[in-house]
Formats: C-alpha cells, structure tokens, sequence
C-alpha cells in the first residue's frame, strides 16, 4: 500500500525551513462502521503489527486467560521495557508455573531510553524479557497453560491460539484475514485494512461487555502498563475519556472513542514522528482534543539540544478535517 502518490500527513520543519515530510493514509470510521474520511490507501491489506495486541488478548480471555487490570493492559502491550513491566511479565508467567526460560520472544533491548540505559548499567544485554512484545507472550503462554494447549509451538500459524486469534480480528474488523507471516518477536502478524483496522478499534471502545470490555477497561485505567510512562499513549489515554489507542511497527496507529468511533493511521515511511500532530488534527476537529494533546510533542525537533522545530499536521491534510462536523 506504501507509494508515492499518497498525500503528505505531516511536515517537519527546521526553524523556517521545511526539511521533510511524511506520507501515509488515514482513515476515520463512524459508530456504524461508514468511512467519514479517507486520504491515501486504506483498501489494501496491510500490517498492523502490534496494533492488533488488543484483539490477541481478547482471543486469549476468550481461550481462558485469568487476567484483568494492569496485567492485561500488559498482555495487550508494546510496553517500554521499565522495570514494572519487566517484573509484571515475571508475575504473569509465575502464575503459570511458568519462568522467563519458557518466553520465545527474540531477545532485545527495553523499547524506551531511559529504562534501555538502566539496563545495559545493571549489566543485562538483549533478553525475551526485555522485548516490548513479551508481555503478549507471557499472556499466550499462561492462556495455552490454562486451556490445556501445547506450548513448544505456541507461535506457529496452525496453533490454536493463533488460530483464534486470527479469528479475533477477522470478527472485529468485519473482514477475511489472509496468511500472516513473522513478527518481529517472532509471534504470527495478521493483515488487514485500514478500514477494518479502524472499525475494530470503534468496536472495541465502544463494547458494553464480555473480552472486549475487559481489555478496554485495562487500557483505559493502566495506560502505563500498556505503553509506557514517557509515550504519546499514555498522553492520548489520559486526556480522552474512554479511549483506547494502540501504536503498532513501522508507522501504524490506531484510536478507538467511546461512541465507536475509530481512526486509523499508517505512515508510509514508518517513522512514528508523523502520527502524534496528524491524530491530534482528526481529534481536534472532532471537539476532543486538551490542551495537553495539542501541546504534545514526543518527536521535538532538536538543534545542539534545544527545540529549533516542530512535527506538524501537513496543510493539505488539515483542510479535508472540516467533513468531520459536517
């Protein structure tokens, strides 16, 4: 889906000086699930990589997964790898009769700076714990233990688990959902569209009960522990009531409100600099975002280590907002 035709989302500006800019496609669904706004490509199969954590751990809970709370948000998490989240993995697993041993994460680094330092400072290297993607995988290994699955495979295709999962999602975002290849923490990544992403994000905000709920619920009280203390989701979180939102790889962002209404966005380049200023544009014309959205900045754009410029929503993106009132 990524070419050069799609239209520039966001501009980053160098003192007076536009210095690049970033295309994608993004697409915003209503309560029933319409499209309301589309620029870009949001028909063709794409990946949403970690966006769709939500709905894995909806398949889990559904398979039999005993959590709620901050565990769960974690389960559905890219979290940062703080020492919370790394000790949250441990309990999880712990619960299973499980250890860190039994994770088939590949082996990285804490996502964020901060808690990437302190790592490497106690002496640690790359571990399945450290991965942003490990509390996914202690939820998978704790939902096989409770229903009784295999654990050695738990990340093949053809396991139940990823079988439900690919189920999951095929249900929440209305769509088929094709043959899904590797992840970068080696669990199966599904593919859908932008569309279907962005009606799944609507359904699951705005679900009354069951799985659905339970994982909204936990975004909604414990956005540290399903991103981070210092991520932009955690600031989106926060400033919306009833919102859940999730970042995925290279460039992929999904919101979900209450109404059930859902956004979705994909950055062609896959530089997450883009999405902040461009979800703040399509939250801001719709009568939703703070002044702490607005003031959000987790991309400055840094001379000798002070900001000389910003990361904003292109003009061209912005004009098309106004259909949002209509």
């Amino acid at each position: 889906m990524v070419n050069d035709t799609e239209p520039v989302l966001a501009e980053v500006w160098r003192g007076d000086y536009l210095e690049s800019t970033h295309r994608g496609s993004v697409v915003v669904t209503g309560p029933d699930g319409r499209v309301r706004l589309a620029m870009g490509d949001v028909t063709s199969p794409m990946l949403p990589r970690s966006a769709l954590k939500p709905f894995q751990a909806v398949a889990m809970l559904r398979a039999g997964l005993d959590l709620d709370g901050a565990e769960l948000a974690l389960v559905g998490a890219s979290h940062s790898g703080e020492r919370f989240h790394r000790e949250a993995v441990v309990t999880i697993l712990e619960g299973a009769g499980l250890g860190v041993d039994d994770l088939q994460t590949t082996p990285g680094l804490p996502f964020s700076q901060k808690p990437m330092a302190e790592w490497l400072a106690e002496g640690h290297g790359k571990e399945a714990v450290a991965h942003n993607c490990s509390g996914k995988h202690a939820g998978m290994l704790r939902t096989c233990v409770r229903a009784g699955w295999r654990l050695d495979d738990y990340r093949e295709p053809t396991h139940p688990l990823q079988v439900a999962s690919r189920e999951v999602i095929a249900e929440f975002t209305g769509e088929p959902v094709g043959d899904p290849v590797v992840d970068g923490c080696g669990a199966p990544a599904f593919a859908t569209t932008l569309t279907g992403l962005a009606i799944a994000f609507g359904r699951l905000a705005s679900a009354r009960d069951g799985a659905a709920l339970r994982v909204a619920d936990a975004f909604r009280a414990h956005p540290e522990y399903a991103s981070g203390t210092d991520r932009d989701e955690l600031v989106f979180h926060r400033e919306v009531p009833g919102l859940v939102c999730k970042l995925g790889a290279e460039g992929a962002f999904a919101i979900g409100l209450a109404d059930g209404t859902g956004i979705a966005i994909k950055i062609a380049d896959g530089n997450h600099r883009g999405n902040p200023p461009v979800l703040v544009a399509v939250l801001d014309a719709s009568g939703l975002a703070t002044d702490a959205l607005r003031a959000l900045d987790p991309y400055p754009v840094l001379g000798h280590g002070d900001v000389v410029g910003r990361v904003s929503a292109a003009p061209g993106f912005l004009d098309p907002l106004s259909a949002l009132n209509a």
